[in-house]
């Protein structure tokens, strides 16, 4: 059971970290701009906040990442918190964003959750 809480965990850590790369470097690109369904525009516009939101999504991969290399008590601590941040970051997306934000972020994290407390 933990190698499965392990490999989801680090599975909704890579994709923060693809949203990184995503908001921070290639949010004026096409592949940027294809993900998000932005104009040119408006990409050009929002540069900033999107960066700023990129780092965010980089600090929730940080803590999960960090939960994985933590193991232990305070892995398990890490694990709850930021899959729990994870869930609620994606719930509130997908209330004012796109539905589609609870499938790539919530769903995930979830069952990421239930694994670890599962492992515990």
């Amino acid at each position: 059971m933990q190698l499965a809480a392990d490999v989801l965990t680090a599975l909704v850590a890579a994709i923060h970290l693809y949203i990184v790369v995503l908001e921070m470097f290639l949010w004026n690109t096409p592949r940027g701009r294809a993900a998000f369904g932005t104009t040119p525009e408006f990409a050009a516009e929002s540069k900033v906040l999107a960066a700023n939101q990129g780092l965010y999504n980089g600090f929730l991969a940080a803590g999960l990442i960090f939960a994985l290399i933590a193991r232990g008590t305070t892995g398990f601590a890490f694990a709850v918190f930021f899959l729990i941040c994870v869930i609620i970051a994606g719930l509130y997306g997908a209330a004012t964003v796109s539905r589609r934000i609870l499938l790539v972020q919530s769903v995930p994290a979830a069952i990421a959750l239930l694994l670890v407390l599962l492992a515990r």
